[in-house]
């Protein structure tokens, strides 16, 4: 439990580097945009401010998810990450529809003007930034086996493209189509909407005890390989945080005396704690 309690405090670390790197990229973003009159790269700036409140959101999820088990919370804090992640999920689509409107509105009822060219070198230089927050994040995800690291990395990595995006749609109005700045908007105000709605189902699926089914068969199975399993029963599995917990029911010989069946449960447990990662295992023993 120590080290679960260690790698939640180590994941911290990736959270408050994307909030540093994003109130600095949207600053540049949202003052250049402004200098520049782009609309797409306002819109990236803005989506950079939704990925502010959600890395926030992250953070105050993972310290709270850090709390040990009290009177009111038997089974530990570990949701509080998931639910974070659903509040900054509203956030992100309200943002979303905003950047949608905004786009709209410039495309077919304001002047559309080519912006500066400044304003696409702001974005390349964003989306390296970005790459390199992703692949710091990436690392750190891998390394503590965190599935909200990686998660929001994979957010990191979608706002390089992003950026990247707005630097072509930039690019594209130089060449006498200036449509393409609010058209790279609305896509980046799509992509902030989808963000979210993804982030809203992933919530929804841990918080309803949703789990894959492949990783499901994969516990079933090693556990089939565990020496005096006859067969199983029945069997479950639900998250507590990162942290798969999973409900057997084993069958074996009914002429086992109570410590030998005992035995039997514990190198259940061990397997898929040592082998498959599972933070806590309740094994239930029936005679064949």
């Amino acid at each position: 439990m120590e080290q679960q309690y260690h790698n939640l405090k180590m994941g911290e670390r990736g959270a408050i580097i994307s909030i540093i790197a994003y109130l600095f990229l949207s600053g540049i973003k949202l003052i250049l945009a402004y200098f520049t009159h782009s609309e797409a790269l306002r819109a990236d700036g803005l989506n950079n401010t939704t990925d502010i409140i959600a890395s926030i959101a992250v953070l105050i999820g993972l310290r709270i998810a850090r709390k040990p088990a009290d009177d009111d919370h038997l089974y530990g804090h570990w949701k509080a990450e998931t639910v974070a992640s659903m509040v900054a999920s509203f956030i992100m689509l309200v943002v979303g529809l905003q950047v949608l409107y905004g786009a709209i509105k410039s495309l077919f009822h304001g002047e559309v003007k080519p912006p500066d060219i400044l304003s696409a070198w702001t974005a390349i230089f964003c989306a390296i930034v970005m790459y390199g927050v992703y692949r710091y994040n990436k690392k750190l995800a891998q390394k503590i086996q965190s599935q909200s690291v990686m998660a929001a990395a994979k957010d990191n990595l979608s706002d390089a493209w992003v950026s990247i995006g707005t630097a072509v749609g930039i690019l594209g109005s130089q060449l006498n189509l200036p449509w393409l700045d609010p058209v790279a908007a609305l896509l980046v105000g799509g992509l902030i909407c989808k963000t979210g709605i993804d982030i809203f189902k992933e919530a929804v699926k841990y918080l309803t005890d949703g789990f894959d089914e492949n990783k499901l068969q994969s516990y079933k199975n090693a556990i089939m390989h565990v020496p005096g399993v006859l067969s199983v029963k029945n069997i479950r599995a639900r998250n507590y945080g990162n942290n798969p917990v999973v409900d057997v029911v084993i069958l074996v010989n009914p002429t086992l005396d109570v410590r030998d069946a005992h035995d039997i449960a514990t190198n259940v447990e061990n397997e898929l704690s040592h082998e498959h990662g599972v933070y806590e295992a309740h094994v239930h023993i029936e005679p064949k």
